[in-house]
Formats: structure tokens, C-alpha cells, sequence
């Protein structure tokens, strides 16, 4: 598809090997050329990293907008194949501002790291479950809930059964014992790999309280460019943080969104939850706003928002860090140039959740966003 929206060319082609060069090959007629991908990031990511490798421009083109597209389409407006890659060039020729997807070899280590560590948890509890299902047959009451690999094998020695059915539990579950003790050693290695590259890629994230370098690990991997959130408002909306209206009649209450990113909200609320759980400023923003007269879950979720707007601001700060070191000016002068260039505000940084002995001290981070 040209500027002025003319197509100058269409295909369909498999997605092995033979048909990734069919259409490449098909496409070398125009050598000044963008490719406009929808989900670069899921379903479609698999085609960008070929394209990225062989040295091609890929710009992100979001669901919504070819979602939007159709609407004004002409026809039925029906979702088919050749509809909706209509919808996606024309996106990609008529809308300004699309991200450019660059293939950061340091985020997508990062991402299948997190990926790999959060499996492992995945296989741990699964493991653990099943073997309390065992054990509450093997033992009256069964185990505590928190068992470990060592505790189940202690309790499995008291065990003496007579008849096949239980010898034969007791032996899966010893086997489920190994099978734990082999997945510490697989999440201690993975822990030790994931906190050497976060520590060298998330610097200002680290210094949150109640974070940690997983979930530091998360916020990178699933952010990505920071800079494609215009405003801090932006960023809660995607993160799931933003209070909406929900209206009942003459009642109207304010829930968060569940259309947020999920694994970035539940890595806020764990951070919150490790704040309240000591005496830190979160805990004392907390208490502030349950003596305005908020119930506690409503101010769990002004606790979640402002810590999403702490994240988003030192994720930013810690790009124009960034920037600032590769283009060799000071930090306050790529800061002003970038907060111009997205059209944000002057504004001070206000952070409770660092642990710095500036932050207690100041009284303007107890104020609210």
C-alpha cells in the first residue's frame, strides 16, 4: 500500500521457512518499504523477529486501531483475513506516532529468563499440591501448608504402610520429594542468573521497597518502551490501577479495571502488600487515607495507583538516565528535551516507596499524585 493508501500488492504465504522467503522475495519490488505488524509482541512476534533479522523496519500496529479501522470500512464490516490486513496497512500508512520495534537482544534475555523462573514456581506449586493430596492420605490431617522438600521427607519416614496401594503412594511421593529437590537447585540458578541482569538493566527499579528483582524483571519485560505511555494516567490504565465508576442506581462506586495487565497488577499488589507489612511510607500513606474515611480495600487501591505512578516515573527517569550516558549531556538537560518532545509537565519527582534518607525527610513525597 502506497501514501495515498493505493495497493500496489497483496498475498498470502505460509509461515515455514519457504513461505517467509516467498514473501520477502515478493516484496523486494520496493526497497523504501515499512513492515505494519498487529500483536508484535504476541501472535505475531514470531514474524517480526525473522523480519528484524533480515535487516527489515517493523512498526507495532495495536488491535485497537485496525479494530477502529473496520468500523468505518465499507461492506458487512466482517472480521476475515483479507479485511483485517486492509485495516492493519492502512494504519500502518495513515497513522503517525506507531512504535518502531527494535530487537533488544538484553530485553528478550530478560523476558525468556522471567519466563523460565516463573514456570519453575508454576512447577513448584503444582508438586506441592499434589503431593498434600498424598500425604493427607498417608498421614491423618496431613501436612502444614507450607512444606518443603526436607519436611515432607521427614514425615515420610514415620510412615510404615502394609498393604500395595499405600507403599505405592508412599513411593510417588518420595519421588515428588526428588522432583522438588531438583526444582530448588533449577530456581536458585535461575534466581542467580535473573538478579546479575536485572541488577545490570533496572538500576532505579531496585531501589523500590518491595519490589524485588523479579518483579522488576516483569515490569521490564512487559513494558518494554516506557516512552509509548504518554502520561502517567496512561500507564495505570494499562496496568489495570485506574479507578473506574461503577454506578448501581443512586451508588457510585469506584473499582479498578479489569482490562489492565494482569501480571503487572499482581506485581503492584504484591508490592504493596510487602509495604504494608512494615513501617515504611506506603504504610503510612495507607493509614492517611483510611483516616480520611476510605475502607481499607479502597485504599489498597490508592496505594496500588500511586505505586503505579512511582514505577512509571522512575522507569522513565531511569531512560533519560540512559540517554543521557550514550549521548554523553546531563540528565536535566535530555530530561527537559524528552519531557517536551511527550508533553508532560515540570512537575517534581514525587517517590515515596525508595529507601533513601532524602525521601523520609522530605515532606513534598507525602503529598498526593
Amino acid at each position: 500500500m502506497a501514501d495515498d493508501e493505493t495497493v500496489l500488492g497483496k498475498g498470502r504465504y505460509r509461515t515455514d521457512r519457504a513461505g517467509f522467503e516467498a514473501m520477502l522475495a515478493a516484496a523486494a519490488r520496493w526497497p523504501q518499504r515499512v513492515w505494519a505488524v498487529e500483536g508484535c509482541e504476541g501472535i505475531g512476534k514470531h514474524l517480526v523477529l525473522r523480519l528484524l533479522d533480515a535487516g527489515e523496519t517493523v512498526v507495532d500496529v495495536p488491535a485497537k486501531l485496525p479494530a477502529r479501522m473496520r468500523v468505518y470500512a465499507t461492506g458487512q464490516g466482517r472480521k476475515t483475513d483479507d479485511t483485517d490486513a486492509h485495516s492493519i496497512a492502512l494504519v500502518g500508512v495513515g497513522m503517525a506516532g506507531l512504535r518502531q520495534v527494535v530487537n533488544d537482544e538484553t530485553l528478550e534475555v530478560l523476558r525468556l529468563l522471567v519466563d523460565r523462573r516463573r514456570r519453575i514456581g508454576e512447577d513448584h506449586t503444582r508438586i506441592v499440591c499434589q503431593l498434600h493430596v498424598l500425604l493427607l492420605e498417608l498421614i491423618p490431617g496431613g501436612a502444614k501448608k507450607d512444606l518443603s522438600a526436607a519436611q515432607a521427607r521427614q514425615l515420610l519416614a514415620t510412615v510404615r504402610p502394609k498393604d500395595g496401594a499405600g507403599k505405592t503412594r508412599k513411593r510417588v511421593a518420595l519421588e515428588m520429594v526428588r522432583d522438588l529437590e531438583r526444582l530448588y537447585a533449577r530456581k536458585k540458578a535461575a534466581n542467580k542468573e535473573l538478579v546479575e541482569l536485572v541488577k545490570a538493566t533496572a538500576t532505579g527499579l531496585l531501589d523500590l521497597h518491595g519490589i524485588g528483582p523479579s518483579g522488576a524483571a516483569r515490569l521490564l519485560v512487559e513494558v518494554g518502551d516506557i516512552t509509548r505511555f504518554p502520561t502517567r494516567g496512561h500507564f495505570a490504565s494499562w496496568t489495570g490501577t485506574a479507578p473506574i465508576d461503577a454506578s448501581s442506581g443512586d451508588n457510585v462506586r469506584h473499582r479498578l479495571s479489569r482490562a489492565g495487565n494482569r501480571q503487572i497488577n499482581r506485581t503492584l499488589h504484591m508490592m504493596a502488600v510487602v509495604q504494608l507489612r512494615n513501617a515504611t511510607e506506603g504504610r503510612a500513606y495507607f493509614d492517611r487515607k483510611v483516616a480520611e474515611g476510605k475502607t481499607p480495600n479502597e485504599a489498597m487501591r490508592c496505594l496500588k495507583r500511586r505505586l503505579s505512578d512511582i514505577v512509571y516515573r522512575t522507569m522513565l527517569d531511569d531512560l533519560v538516565a540512559t540517554k543521557a550516558t550514550s549521548t554523553g549531556t546531563g540528565p536535566e538537560d535530555t530530561g527537559k528535551r524528552l519531557q517536551l518532545q511527550r508533553g508532560r509537565l515540570t512537575s517534581p519527582h514525587q517517590l515515596f516507596g525508595q529507601v533513601t534518607p532524602r525521601t523520609r525527610q522530605n515532606p513534598a513525597y507525602d503529598t498526593d499524585p
